[in-house]
């Protein structure tokens, strides 16, 4: 049985194939770092964070990355028909930078999940080449693979994600 919080938390199957992590991923909400699996509430998560990425260059000179923030669990876990929504799209994000350095496609969306408990998951590709990547013209039923796919990013090379309900949830189901 894996241990991988990405396996566990069904990141790795639902919305991308298993990876070897090359990179590190920080992000950090209102002084807050994630580790996979925080619990946050959309209050804490309405501004934008800080992504910041490095990697292991093996030799390769600096990398230029793209970050993809999404919710696979829109809009609500027990009927993802949004599966995957996209809430941020930044590319050519310097090696060594944040994403605020990079060329923000998608503006940030705020989580505000309003049934259940959602997993926002940030994932990172390393470009091969700084190219032209384009907004999709939707942010329901985003897909990160055919996304990878036609832009030639291959894997991913990081990813973290956290769990968010609405600010009165309390994580269980209720009976009446």
């Amino acid at each position: 049985m894996s241990r991988d919080p990405l396996v566990v938390g069904s990141i790795v199957g639902d919305i991308v194939d298993y990876f070897a992590a090359s990179a590190l991923l920080r992000v950090v909400y209102g002084g807050r770092e994630l580790t996979c699996g925080s619990e946050l509430r959309p209050s804490q998560v309405a501004g934008e964070p800080t992504a910041h990425i490095t990697g292991g260059r093996d030799g390769r000179p600096p990398a230029f990355y793209t970050l993809v923030m999404l919710d696979p669990d829109a809009p609500s876990p027990s009927n993802p028909t949004k599966r995957e929504y996209l809430h941020w799209l930044v590319t050519d994000i310097p090696e060594g930078a944040g994403a605020n350095h990079g060329n923000e496609v998608v503006a940030y969306e705020s989580p505000r999940p309003s049934a259940g408990i959602h997993r926002f998951v940030f994932i990172v590709f390393r470009q091969a080449v700084r190219q032209a990547i384009y907004a999709p013209g939707w942010r329901a039923n985003f897909n990160t693979r055919d996304f990878a796919a036609c832009y030639s990013l291959g894997l991913p090379v990081a990813a973290t994600y956290f769990n968010c309900q609405r600010e009165g949830g309390c994580g269980g189901r209720r009976y009446r």
